[in-house]
């Protein structure tokens, strides 16, 4: 976004309800067209981290994979020469999940994550001059369009399906697409140059051809967690009621309305009750199993980290593993609540690990309520965890 508008205004004027053009970024310190030439020619990248496009046509995987050679006996690593030939006759290259291949997005993504308390992903497309990979369509997450070089022309129209779902996608609703694109004026109709931003929230239709040179961007998609992630979760503990889990009829036929109906209103009763039943602490922990998954912390060093773990000593430095998602409940015993477990802890530990949790750099030896020789082994114990780091 622009410096005059800042995160409390967007999130009450854009998120998820606007779309929004801003001048003025720099985006070379996360990606470039020569990071884009490293990654497709020597990296080793594998399918499905790349895609090509022309048209609106993907290409398959066979046109530009092939073996990795001796040592690396695999079929489908990305083979630069076929990159090439593609992308000189118009294709669009998508880097996929840069925000686990390249180290700048990895980080980058891990704050956002972290800020916006949405999964991110980012992908990178990379199109030649006068090129367009994709017709008009829409997302079921919102985006981020980061120009990091070259120029791109985007046409931006308002929803023919407001807040899709994940499971509904801009196919489902092919031909209203192509009439909107086509007949409705654009709420966003301009070029993007580097250091430009566009935000387009999930259902908003877009489309982009590059201009006068090889234009490549950034798409930086925030999974949005929706109202009907609860709907979901809540459905789903209703199989924790016996009443819910009875059989119906012998014979009955569910195709049928007459057969539904003697059945449907007690249903939705049992259903509607165990949903009133259900309390916040219930139902959290399904979505922390659901969402929390969605990025991973930062990168951790194995080597590294077993060798602070062996040398690990009063007066070391620690801190919260960043972009960690936890959930930390005072008892007898402590639990800390992981994305894929729970450790549990001593209830006299719970100060001290309320400190590790900070988010702060923390001193062994400094922490609150425990001795030095507990503090070790606290320490140590959330270090194995990859729940804490060496800065």
């Amino acid at each position: 976004m622009s410096s005059e508008l800042d995160l409390d205004e967007f999130g009450r004027s854009y998120w998820g309800s606007r779309a929004l053009l801003s001048h003025g970024g720099d985006y070379g310190d996360l990606f470039t067209l020569q990071a884009a030439d490293e990654l497709l020619s020597r990296r080793g990248l594998r399918t499905p981290f790349l895609r090509l496009a022309k048209d609106g046509a993907v290409v398959g995987d066979n046109q530009f994979t092939g073996p990795g050679g001796a040592g690396a006996e695999i079929g489908d690593q990305v083979r630069d020469d076929k990159v090439a030939a593609l992308f000189a006759s118009g294709h669009t290259v998508v880097l996929q999940a840069l925000h686990r291949t390249w180290p700048a997005l990895v980080d980058f993504a891990t704050q956002l994550s972290t800020d916006a308390g949405h999964p991110v992903q980012i992908n990178a497309y990379i199109t030649p001059a006068e090129s367009q990979g994709f017709a008009a369509h829409y997302d079921v997450h919102d985006v981020f369009v980061l120009q990091v070089a070259g120029e791109k022309h985007w046409t931006v129209h308002e929803p023919v399906h407001v807040d899709p779902l994940r499971n509904q996608p801009w196919t489902d609703h092919s031909q209203a697409v192509e009439a909107a694109a086509r007949d409705r004026a654009p709420v966003i109709d301009d070029v993007l140059r580097p250091g430009d931003a566009l935000y387009v929230p999930r259902g908003f239709l877009h489309s982009a051809k590059a201009l006068g040179g090889v234009s490549a961007h950034l798409t930086v998609g925030l999974h949005t967690m929706t109202r009907y992630l609860l709907v979901q979760e809540l459905a789903a503990l209703a199989a924790d009621e016996p009443s819910l889990r009875a059989a119906l009829p012998l014979g009955f036929d569910p195709g049928d309305p007459a057969q539904l109906a003697t059945v449907l209103d007690e249903v939705a009763s049992l259903l509607t009750k165990k949903i009133e039943q259900t309390t916040p602490d219930e139902l959290a922990p399904r979505l922390r199993r659901r969402t929390w998954s969605g990025n991973r912390p930062a990168p951790l060093p194995p080597l590294a980290h077993a060798a602070a773990i062996a040398s690990l000593a009063i007066g070391t430095p620690v801190r919260l593993r960043p972009g960690l998602r936890f959930h930390l409940v005072e008892g007898d015993p402590v639990r800390l609540q992981l994305p894929d477990r729970t450790i549990f802890l001593p209830k006299a530990t719970y100060p001290a690990v309320e400190r590790l949790c900070s988010g702060a750099d923390v001193k062994v030896g400094d922490l609150p309520s425990l001795d030095a020789p507990d503090q070790l082994v606290l320490v140590r114990r959330l270090l194995t965890e990859a729940v804490l780091t060496i800065p």
